[in-house]
């Protein structure tokens, strides 16, 4: 498993009975996790001295309850700062898990003795584009909702990243990446994050099971002569670590074989010393 042991201002601080308690700075939040199947002691004072808990409904979805948290705040990660806020579904505008990934690529980034320019799909707030980006990377961040596009601004700016090299588009991105091929643009690193299910402009059906495969095909049309890794991460459950690598394999050992690794990653949990897992992500890298 590939854990993100790096951080200083988050943390998960227990787990049980489908909920985790964490850490985000200064606040502590209370959140559903579907990985905890376990029911533990709550000994920790979090658990009842929470700034914020998602109750989460038996209809479907939930609703935030507040405790002395403000609106918006920020935490650290290493030299980059994050905007936080919670929003819908329990999100907070940021995976730390993630973090295990920035490092992965930012090291690969800064060894290339090159200019690396990455294509970061389903960006979201921007986690991925601004730690390529303080690697010295050329990024192009694409989202479909403008919202979470100024926000990953919003993160570039924080993070001392106003004047960086950054290309922020609101596209879709399989319409995106079709455009890209037609204009013979290329890209040495991408990094994706595909959703389990959405809809496009036109109301095209996204559903990862059918749509994955497909469209790492169609994006890997977009990787240079010289290509330096490629990254894909999942949340659904189902597609295991394993298949994460096969498609890798499929896709990519044709036509540039390299070093393909999968895995889940996740986050140290401190009451314990476990690991939640919070996801898989597979990557590729040239040998």
């Amino acid at each position: 498993m590939w854990i993100a042991n790096g951080w200083n201002d988050y943390e998960v601080i227990d787990t049980s009975a489908g909920e985790k308690l964490e850490r985000w700075g200064d606040y502590m939040l209370v959140r559903p996790d579907p990985q905890v199947i376990w029911n533990t002691d709550k000994k920790h004072f979090g658990w009842k001295k929470w700034n914020g808990h998602y109750h989460r409904s038996s209809k479907g979805g939930g609703e935030w309850e507040f405790r002395k948290l403000p609106e918006e705040w920020t935490i650290n990660y290493k030299e980059l700062t994050f905007n936080l806020k919670p929003f819908s579904f329990k999100h907070t505008g940021l995976f730390p898990e993630q973090a295990a990934n920035w490092d992965w690529f930012s090291s690969l980034i800064k060894e290339a003795g090159r200019e690396i320019k990455v294509l970061n799909l389903f960006a979201y707030t921007g986690g991925a584009t601004v730690s390529a980006a303080k690697a010295g990377a050329k990024v192009t961040h694409v989202d479909a909702a403008k919202g979470m596009v100024a926000w990953a601004k919003e993160n570039a700016a924080s993070s001392g990243l106003a004047d960086a090299p950054i290309r922020y588009l609101v596209d879709d991105c399989v319409k995106f990446v079709e455009r890209e091929i037609r204009r013979g643009n290329k890209y040495d690193a991408i990094i994706m994050d595909p959703p389990s299910y959405g809809r496009g402009p036109k109301g095209e059906i996204w559903k990862i099971e059918e749509s994955v495969f497909p469209f790492i095909k169609l994006t890997s049309q977009l990787l240079s002569d010289n290509p330096l890794f490629f990254l894909i991460n999942s949340y659904t459950t189902g597609l295991q670590p394993a298949v994460l690598s096969y498609m890798l394999h499929t896709v990519l050992d044709p036509i540039h074989p390299g070093k393909i690794e999968a895995d889940e990653i996740g986050l140290p949990v401190k009451s314990n010393g476990l690991v939640l897992p919070c996801g898989a992500s597979g990557r590729w890298t040239a040998r």
